[in-house]
Formats: C-alpha cells, structure tokens, sequence
C-alpha cells in the first residue's frame, strides 16, 4: 500500500515538474511573468527530476544554465538510489 503511494507521488511530481517547464519556456517566448528558478529546481528536490529532465529536453529550456544541468540530473539520481536503497531493505527484510 505504501509503495503505491509513493509511485502515484513519484508519478504525479515528475507530470507535474514537465509541465511546468513547459509553461515556463513559453511563458519566457512571450515575454510574460516566469516562474522562479528555485520553483523549477525545487521541483526536482521533491522527486520530479525524471519530469525536470525531460522538460528541458523537450522544451529546450533551462538547457543552458550550469545550475540546472548540473543540479537537476543530480537530485534525479539522488531519488533513483534511495528508491532503490528502500526496495533492496524491503526485499531483503
């Protein structure tokens, strides 16, 4: 039951960081209010730095900033591990 939570959160987080990406690189075409870059990083701290990445990608935004190539693939990788840290305990226990 646990583990579905957590998956339905990971799911939900990594959505929501790709859309916000988008809506951020088109609101920056437009010239409009963005939203803040500790938003968008933040983002990938909760656990959406699948959806972060991708967004990115495919947006093309945020690609050229050093913070965000930097700190967005590293919190992705920090979840990666600690899911698999707590699948390992589970299955070993």
């Amino acid at each position: 039951m646990v583990w579905k939570i957590i998956l339905i959160y990971l799911l939900l987080i990594n959505i929501i960081a790709f859309i916000t990406y988008g809506v951020d690189k088109k609101k920056a075409v437009s010239n409009k209010w963005r939203i803040q870059e500790k938003t968008l990083i933040g983002l990938s701290v909760l656990g959406g730095g699948i959806g972060s990445l991708l967004g990115m990608m495919v947006w093309h935004h945020k690609t050229r900033k050093p913070v965000f190539m930097i700190l967005v693939p590293l919190f992705m990788v920090v979840w990666v591990i600690l899911i698999a840290f707590l699948l390992r305990e589970r299955l070993f226990c």
